[in-house]
């Protein structure tokens, strides 16, 4: 029977996919703070499958609570496994959800794993005839390849969620050096499988392993030539010789543990498992309640068949719609400003605010900001020179000629060649010392290389990521860029930018100057940058009632300056530039949860200064300290934090177990009153600006990034715009201390002078 006449049918290894994607992807949460990371990952992968492999017929297996027949075969079975986090396995249900919707049958057996149900599975499938079947498991879990046969292949993940690769009986002998799919479970007789604790012969390796399995086919083979002394058992070599008579029993033991066991009985009726029988309106509902919008566009893709009249338009009115045109764009808004007042998500005032600001970003967005492309070209050949500059002193600093974009590469430069002590420093998936600009960075006084590798990754990442493809954005038409900016793009409320993302610009620096100066002016124009001044220390010193920082802020003092002089006990005068860049460094790593480790990091300084720092910080600053610790309690107690004007986030994990997403939990409850604050304060200021009808033909706005407001003004009325816009953001809302915004001019956005 020719391969392309048979029928596939797609058999899901459920548990081993919702493993995968969870530790695959942050914490994703929903907006009412329910944590879906691994069922949208699994529904990622499966979306994936149906897209390329087209199955006729879908089931899905999982594993059932309690010990199964390998765990009585021998106690240890995966006795060494890290406990599953309580995150993981509250999504279980949630993915079975999803399966049900889609009318996808799940099959589980007590005593058994998925595994062993998946193996009854392929064989149920190669008995049918009527019609032939091929079946396909979607897996992210080795072991199921010794299933491989005729009928039966394995699509799987090479890494993370989207290199995928199918496994035939070619791909399965590639993989393992020539063995064939159905020797793997003798190859995991002799070499073992740690993740599952089955312990195979001590001593004995892949490469070993495998050379054994090619000369005698299987593990009775072996043992029977050993038995007999014949000519090919006595060219194994001494030492491993041994090894095999020494574990003979832990083999046979450890293969019956890798074997999968095909021959349970299952109530399988395969036209239950016939794919597409689904309730589009039930999928939809419950894909819009994970707020899984764009993987609900992939499934509507699928199929030839284009949904129903009545469908679309229901779909048409969800909040994130996904047949919208841009002209849709801002009913699209309103709907989920409209949903979120309706989750209690956002108050009145702020979900007024959203609405007012809507058509101000649309019209930001239809303004765009001018692009200088031959400045930008001149940088662009700057960066270039730079480049090979900098690669020529690391090839010569290091001794050695190697691809600097190569991560593989430099860890051996930097472990194998100049011996830089890995230790400290994480590992990868694969084994490989990271290189990754977090360690690097711990290591950068080992060896003058390590600097010059860190500033030769950022110049890469900022000149092929960033400046190359700006002039790729700019819109002939105009000579502008016009970028898309998220209202609702992130949980703070802050908008987010795409297209180019403006706010990856650096912000201190000559290099990010230079990328500023190239977006200019119209002729005729000017810009008029208007910056809240430390909006969100001036907003946790109001929302703390902390008396010292508000009686910094009235005297007018440099709040930076002053946090350093009460830290340091030192009179402002005598403050070094060192000084306070510690003290900001502390104050907004305070208000950003941040630890004495990574405190220490980023500061340059031991763990045990950064600790007395923060200590030192929390005694002169108490009411910030109590407000700190009563803000993670009202986290805990509400399952909630929210803004000064009623913009919540749920935080669930707040209680979790995993102290990973319990801390990352406490950072996000300490920073949204603050940083979500702030986002509100500046949305009410551009709505105030052009409900003052400030803005006009005259004076567009063109940019918000985070604190910052960028206008483009006709010359002749920049003295007057400076002064309302001031007045209007400085006034939108009224607390203690008061807002106060620095205002500078100038004709491109990297020279921008201060006005008075």
């Amino acid at each position: 029977m020719l391969e392309a006449e048979r029928k596939k049918f797609l058999i899901i290894d459920g548990n081993a996919l919702v493993h995968r994607a969870y530790h695959a992807l942050p914490p994703l949460k929903t907006k009412k703070g329910e944590l879906v990371n691994a069922v949208y990952g699994f529904c990622l992968m499966f979306l994936k499958a149906l897209n390329e492999i087209k199955p006729e017929y879908v089931a899905a297996t999982f594993d059932l609570p309690g010990p199964t027949f390998r765990h009585i075969q021998f106690k240890e079975y995966k006795a060494k496994r890290a406990k599953v986090p309580d995150e993981l396995y509250q999504q279980l249900p949630l993915v079975k959800e999803v399966l049900t919707a889609l009318v996808v049958p799940i099959f589980e057996k007590p005593g058994f794993e998925a595994d062993d149900v998946i193996g009854a599975l392929a064989i149920l499938a190669a008995k049918e005839k009527t019609p032939p079947l091929e079946a396909i498991i979607l897996s992210g879990d080795m072991d199921t390849l010794q299933l491989v046969n005729e009928t039966t292949k394995v699509y799987t993940l090479k890494k993370g969620l989207k290199d995928t690769i199918l496994y035939d009986i070619d791909e399965v002998k590639k993989r393992y050096d020539g063995l064939l799919p159905c020797q793997l479970q003798d190859y995991r007789g002799l070499r073992g499988d740690s993740s599952d604790n089955i312990p195979g012969v001590a001593g004995i390796g892949e490469k070993t392993a495998i050379e054994l399995l090619k000369e005698f086919s299987d593990l009775d083979n072996l043992y029977q030539g050993i038995k007999a002394n014949t000519k090919k058992a006595a060219k194994i070599k001494p030492g491993v010789l041994q090894k095999l008579k020494d574990g003979q029993k832990q083999a046979v033991l450890s293969r019956q543990l890798a074997k999968i066991q095909c021959d349970i009985p299952l109530n399988f009726n395969l036209a239950d498992c016939q794919f597409g029988q689904f309730d589009l309106l039930k999928v939809q509902a419950i894909f819009e309640r994970f707020e899984f919008n764009t993987l609900l566009k992939k499934l509507l893709d699928l199929g030839d068949s284009q949904p129903a009249e009545s469908v679309v338009e229901n779909f048409s009115s969800s909040p994130s719609n996904l047949f919208s045109s841009k002209a849709d764009f801002q009913q699209d808004i309103f709907s989920e400003i409209d949903q979120l007042e309706g989750q209690e998500m956002l108050s009145a005032q702020i979900a007024q605010a959203e609405r007012d600001l809507a058509p101000i970003i649309g019209q930001m967005e239809k303004s765009g900001i001018k692009v200088d492309i031959s400045r930008l070209n001149e940088l662009s050949e700057k960066l270039e020179t730079d480049l090979k500059d900098l690669e020529k002193k690391i090839l010569q600093e290091s001794g050695a000629v190697f691809n600097l974009n190569s991560p593989q590469q430099l860890s051996e430069v930097l472990f194998d060649k100049l011996k830089i002590s890995p230790l400290g420093l994480r590992k990868t998936p694969g084994g490989v010392i990271s290189t990754g600009a977090n360690e690097l960075k711990k290591i950068k006084a080992a060896h003058p290389a390590v600097g010059l590798i860190l500033r030769y990754r950022g110049l890469f990442k900022l000149k092929s990521g960033f400046v190359d493809s700006l002039a790729t954005m700019i819109n002939p038409k105009d000579g502008r860029i016009h970028p898309h900016f998220h209202q609702l793009g992130t949980e703070t409320g802050r908008m987010s930018c795409s297209g180019p993302n403006l706010q990856n610009i650096p912000i201190k620096g000559e290099l990010g100057a230079a990328i500023r100066r190239c977006f200019v002016a119209e002729n005729g124009r000017q810009f008029i940058a208007a910056d809240y001044a430390q909006v969100e220390l001036r907003i946790a010193a109001f929302l703390a009632n902390d008396q010292k920082m508000l009686a910094i802020f009235q005297r007018g003092e440099d709040i930076h300056t002053s946090t350093a002089s009460e830290i340091f006990a030192t009179p402002q005068e005598k403050v070094t530039k060192e000084m306070r860049s510690l003290a900001k460094t502390i104050s907004f790593g305070v208000l950003y949860g941040m630890g004495a480790t990574a405190f220490a990091e980023r500061a340059g300084i031991t763990r045990k200064q950064a600790k007395e720092f923060i200590e030192k910080y929390f005694t002169e600053f108490q009411g910030i300290a109590q407000f700190v610790q009563n803000t993670k309690q009202k986290a805990r107690d509400d399952n909630f934090v929210e803004t000064l004007f009623g913009r919540k986030r749920f935080l669930p994990e707040i209680d979790s177990l995993d102290p990973r997403l319990r801390a990352q939990a406490e950072r996000m409850a300490v920073n949204l009153p603050i940083q979500g604050t702030a986002a509100d304060i500046i949305k009410m200021a551009m709505v105030d600006i052009a409900r003052k009808k400030i803005l006009d033909n005259n004076c567009r706005l063109i940019l918000q990034i985070h604190d910052e407001l960028l206008f483009e003004v006709k010359e002749e009325v920049v003295a007057d715009k400076v002064r309302k816009i001031k007045k209007a953001m400085e006034n939108a809302v009224v607390i203690n201390p008061p807002m106060k915004v620095k205002i500078e001019t100038g004709q491109n956005w990297g020279e921008l002078m201060p006005v008075k």
